[in-house]
């Protein structure tokens, strides 16, 4: 395998579906009235209810103040909540409200049909396999930090 061509190498392909499926996103969710960062929100929102806006923008990988944006406007649309922590007034914990409920199918139905844009052409044995070893290349580099670290103390 010649990993210096792009149409092969793990990276630039992982790179290229990673964009190509936000572009396909993006193009559908402004149907929807949002942007692909919103709409990440709302689906991190629906499975971390109660996190605070920190932890939050660690999980997508903004800056706090990024995703301040993203939260006034959800807030603006009526989407989401904030509420006081109940043992830190400092901390404000993040809710959605049940108007955000109809949008979160509605962002999960256009998932589902992107999934099956780009699973097409292949059968359900390929699809399995496919999602295995991408799993399996993600918990390779999941544990890899950790291996590096331990090899270099070694060293």
């Amino acid at each position: 395998m010649d990993d210096n061509n792009p149409n092969v190498n793990l990276g630039f392909l992982v790179s290229d579906v990673a964009r190509l499926l936000r572009v396909r996103f993006n193009a559908t969710a402004q149907k929807l009235g949002l942007t692909l960062a919103q709409a990440r929100v709302v689906v991190h929102l629906s499975r971390n209810e109660g996190i605070s806006q920190v932890a939050l923008s660690a999980i997508l990988e903004v800056q706090p103040i990024t995703l301040l944006r993203q939260i006034d406007h959800l807030e603006r649309a009526g989407l989401v909540v904030r509420r006081v922590h109940p043992t830190d007034r400092r901390m404000q914990q993040l809710f959605l409200t049940p108007a955000s409920q109809p949008l979160l199918q509605q962002i999960f139905d256009v998932g589902t049909d992107l999934h099956f844009d780009a699973m097409t052409g292949l059968d359900a044995a390929q699809r399995a396999q496919l999602i295995a070893a991408l799993s399996h290349v993600r918990a390779n580099l999941a544990q890899a930090p950790a291996q590096v670290a331990a090899g270099s103390d070694n060293g």
